[in-house]
């Protein structure tokens, strides 16, 4: 069931506040997928979904390469799930480094999952912007 990224369905919406581990998926510079636990947060009213990592993972390294080599953003999915319950969000992800978006990140990851990350002077933040949403909540 497809869903509007900027509006989403309450139970939708919801579904994301929840505390669920995710999987994102990232291209690999071969084209092939890698997929790995994360914590997603998603922001509806921005059009955004944001994960927190460290800059030497294999994720922000294949968002980086793809970065570079398509310009504008690697695409990538999130995705949750719950017995029956599944939510994707799909779109375009850059690495972001900057200390703003690296502190807000950790404060919705906060929220979300109920608590702050320990310091890491080289987190980063996989900032998605959002074209496509689906799933059943």
């Amino acid at each position: 069931m497809s869903h509007d990224v900027l509006n989403p369905t309450p139970e939708y919406l919801a579904f994301w506040r929840e505390r669920h581990v995710c999987t994102l998926t990232t291209p690999r510079p071969d084209g092939t997928p890698h997929m790995v636990p994360v914590g997603v947060t998603y922001d509806p009213e921005a059009g955004l979904a944001r994960v927190i990592s460290n800059k030497h993972s294999k994720k922000v390294r294949n968002v980086l390469a793809a970065q570079d080599a398509q310009g504008g953003g690697a695409r990538v999915a999130v995705c949750q799930m719950e017995g029956r319950r599944w939510a994707t969000l799909e779109g375009r992800a850059v690495v972001r480094t900057d200390e703003a978006s690296v502190a807000d990140a950790v404060a919705r990851y906060a929220e979300r999952y109920g608590r702050t990350p320990s310091p890491n002077p080289d987190r980063v933040v996989v900032e998605i912007t959002l074209d496509r949403a689906m799933g059943r909540a």
